[in-house]
């Protein structure tokens, strides 16, 4: 996949496209993806992704706080495995906020990516206010060269709180992970949750009754933390993987405060790791974060919890 970022003295060779932030690059970007690289094919053209490295929301609202499925380097690597010719990224500005959907056609997918024909998702609109729809698009492109397609919707198995199968979003699958329904949520994606970041010094509380922890500082302040609770996690560092207890919350048992920590017990495992950079990948959330009577009732809780753990992990080993 060639990179092509605003300032490139690159131009991309005449492709089908589509547009999107593709936050996650779930299992619903994936299948739209797949459609364009089939056109693409089947007309002799490139493929390509037109994109954004910034949430056009943040851009226009410094204070917005996206709460990312991936960062902006997670994205690319994500998008990377799809197998498309072009990752077109633009740089959206302001002047980009107010071109019209027509205006964006021709300035930009036009003149700029030499777009010959755009797939456009299920429910995806485009220019200022959003305004315009799929038959706007359609004639719009007539006029200027480019020939519109509306993609295949997307179907999938998986049934939200006993509902009918529901559409795969980013923000179902935000709003999945903010219920601890990381297992749910991995099906969406089409792999497991995970978050990297940089292991810091804590209040060394969990040493003190048995249970040593690794307290992480996610490196992207903007990537979406799931709910608080108990989670049975692989830990990754220095190439290896571990099984790992992780403990997202508040420790009300222990009278934390307001301050919220992302904290694993890596099983087995004894070794200092300060400063290590370290990936968590979520598999299951076992149980909500619960404030106890006594210490002691927490020690009991956390052995159940470590055993539980193992069994989760040992299961998901073997699928």
């Amino acid at each position: 996949m060639q990179i092509i970022n605003d300032t490139s003295a690159m131009i991309p060779e005449p492709c089908v496209a589509t547009i999107g932030f593709f936050d996650g690059v779930h299992t619903g970007h994936r299948y739209l993806i797949q459609q364009v690289k089939e056109i693409a094919a089947a007309k002799g053209l490139r493929s390509a992704l037109v994109t954004f490295p910034v949430h056009p929301r943040k851009v226009m609202n410094a204070t917005y706080h996206p709460e990312l499925l991936t960062t902006p380097e997670e994205k690319i690597n994500l998008l990377a495995g799809t197998g498309v010719d072009y990752c077109l990224m633009l740089d959206f500005t302001p002047d980009i906020s107010r071109l019209t959907a027509k205006e964006f056609m021709t300035q930009v997918l036009k003149e700029r990516y030499q777009v010959r024909y755009l797939v456009i998702g299920y429910d995806h609109r485009f220019g200022h206010n959003r305004s315009e729809g799929f038959e706007d698009y359609v004639r719009y492109g007539q006029s200027i060269g480019i020939d519109v397609i509306r993609a295949q919707a997307y179907t999938n198995d998986i049934r939200i709180d006993a509902s009918q199968s529901v559409p795969v979003s980013s923000s179902l699958i935000r709003k999945l992970l903010h219920q601890g329904d990381v297992d749910i949520a991995a099906r969406c994606l089409g792999y497991e949750y995970f978050l990297d970041g940089t292991v810091v010094g804590g209040y060394q509380v969990g040493r003190k009754i048995g249970f040593p922890t690794a307290n992480l500082s996610v490196d992207d302040p903007d990537k979406l933390i799931p709910a608080d609770g108990v989670y049975a996690v692989w830990v990754t560092f220095d190439g290896k993987t571990y099984m790992g207890m992780l403990n997202i919350g508040v420790r009300p048992t222990i009278n934390n405060g307001p301050n919220r920590t992302i904290e694993v017990n890596i099983l087995h495992f004894h070794s200092d790791i300060y400063d290590k950079f370290i990936r968590l990948t979520f598999v299951k959330r076992t149980r909500p974060e619960l404030k106890y009577d006594s210490i002691d009732q927490l020690i009991t809780q956390l052995h159940k919890d470590a055993e539980e753990t193992e069994t989760i992990l040992f299961a998901a080993k073997r699928r």
